[in-house]
């Protein structure tokens, strides 16, 4: 099999301190995404008005209501996610050279944090909050919810080049695991799509029972919302068994050459968020539940990026640098 040659890098070691801080900005963001995920579970997002970035016209709100108080520490811990990433960007054109994988994956980052804050003002200003129902809402969640899954992409990329050193292999017979890993990632994608747009069905049309749930699914008198309840089971486990099998098959074809240590941690992760899924739905989505959810699924998105990231790296030999 032809090996390919590695991406140069073109800095033999990365600062200890950079990496630690692109992990933690990683992290971070993860953190505010769940706590994005509760201001719309709790119906706090109309808490600051149609103002955006003020809070209902104020820098800092007097009026601390409970709503209030969510959006706007939102808001804070987001600019917050800004920043970082920003830093992460001056910092990185200190210590990598042009064109490094390292600043380029930085400069994406800001550009699709950039994004989410555009789409969260969006959001604000167009009043697709708190009780809103409308079909636009349910649109720009999914978008948004793509959106965050691009930024954690290249977060998770800027903080594994800058760990391994390791960049990609330029090999034609990778090819097919590529594209096969894209494929994961691009079912995952859209399993969190409807995931997010079931989500706000279940914050807006909240259930008493499983089979009252149940039953509501299939009316075709119910909200639009609550019809598309059906479909994110039925794409998660889809999707589920696609990446479960690239886990178990790719390793094997491409021996040494795709991860088989991450293809099994994956296979354990999605296994786990399937059955979370499960649970979700038995205990009618509680809050809490559905935090645990969105967050576990960042985590297995982040697991699926760094298997991709990771293809052609030898696993034998534990090598990839160039």
């Amino acid at each position: 099999m032809n090996s390919g040659s590695a991406e140069k890098t073109q800095s033999p070691q990365s600062p200890q301190s950079f990496i630690k801080f692109a992990w933690f900005v990683l992290a971070y963001t993860v953190l505010v995404i769940a706590w994005g995920a509760f201001v719309r579970a709790t119906g706090s997002g109309a808490g600051c008005g149609e103002h955006w970035p003020l809070c209902n016209g104020e820098v800092i709100p007097r009026d601390a209501g409970t709503a209030r108080l969510i959006e706007f520490s939102h808001r804070l811990s987001s600019g917050l996610s800004l920043i970082f990433v920003a830093i992460l960007v001056i910092w990185s054109r200190k210590v990598y050279a042009a064109g490094h994988k390292v600043r380029s994956a930085a400069m994406y980052s800001l550009a699709f944090i950039l994004g989410e804050a555009a789409v969260g003002a969006m959001l604000v200003v167009l009043q697709l909050v708190a009780g809103n129902d409308s079909v636009l809402r349910a649109i720009v969640i999914a978008l948004h919810l793509i959106n965050t899954f691009f930024l954690l992409f290249w977060q998770t990329r800027c903080a594994y080049v800058a760990t391994t050193g390791f960049a990609g292999v330029k090999s034609p017979d990778l090819t097919r695991a590529r594209i096969n890993i894209m494929l994961c990632l691009a079912a995952f994608a859209v399993t969190g799509a409807t995931g997010a747009i079931v989500a706000l069905g279940d914050t807006l049309f909240p259930t008493t029972s499983l089979a009252a749930g149940i039953t509501s699914d299939f009316s075709p008198t119910a909200h639009f919302l609550i019809r598309l309840r059906i479909w994110h089971p039925v794409v998660a486990v889809m999707a589920t068994v696609y990446i479960a099998l690239q886990a178990i098959i790719l390793p094997r074809v491409f021996s040494g050459r795709v991860s088989r240590t991450q293809g099994l941690l994956l296979l354990g992760l999605i296994i786990a968020q399937l059955i979370g899924g499960v649970v979700n739905l038995l205990l009618l989505a509680p809050v809490w539940m559905q935090l645990f959810h969105l967050i576990f699924a960042d985590i297995v998105w982040i697991a699926l990026c760094i298997w991709y990231f990771s293809v052609g790296r030898d696993e034998n030999h534990n090598s990839g640098r160039p």
